[in-house]
């Protein structure tokens, strides 16, 4: 997905929380733009990019930006048990049937994604590739005039492509 593209159907396309309620993702950004890493709870690659992801996302926590976990392809409960603990500290929402990672146009995960309250997206960066994941936080910070984390760190994870995000 190209940087300014649209969300495809964000009125019709719903996330889960972790205590089961679902809403349409237009919901979601009311409020706020959104930052969310979407993963696979049934792959290695995303649970590799958990603590790189939870530092990314907890520089944007005290922005102008709804920052959450996004687990694709599973209920609240898997989406619970996959994130563990972080799920206390971050935001983490349900993407039962992957229909929000389809209306980005994502084909592989993890992939973290920057979303204006228009729906309209800011970036988006597939796999773990810590110059696409840079430019995407570069973008949100200028937006929300944040500063952006350090991407890599000391710490992240080598870059890997990430596996195929299911239909």
């Amino acid at each position: 997905m190209t940087d300014t593209e649209t969300v495809q159907n964000p009125g019709e396309v719903r996330l889960q929380s972790l205590e089961g309620a679902s809403r349409p993702v237009s919901e979601w950004l009311t409020t706020f733009h959104m930052a969310a890493v979407v993963l696979d709870p049934f792959t290695h690659e995303s649970s590799w990019i958990l603590d790189t992801a939870r530092r990314v996302l907890d520089a944007f926590s005290g922005a102008d930006v709804r920052v959450a976990f996004v687990v694709s392809g599973t209920d609240s409960a898997g989406a619970a048990s996959f994130m563990g603990p972080l799920a206390e500290s971050t935001l983490s929402l349900a993407d039962p049937d992957r229909g929000f990672a389809r209306s980005l146009g994502l084909t592989t995960l993890p992939a973290f994604v920057a979303i204006r309250q228009d729906g309209s997206t800011i970036g988006t960066a597939e796999g773990w590739d810590p110059e696409a994941w840079r430019k995407v936080a570069a973008a949100l910070a200028e937006l929300t005039a944040w500063t952006r984390p350090e991407i890599p760190a000391a710490g992240d994870p080598a870059p890997y492509a990430g596996t195929p995000a299911a239909s």
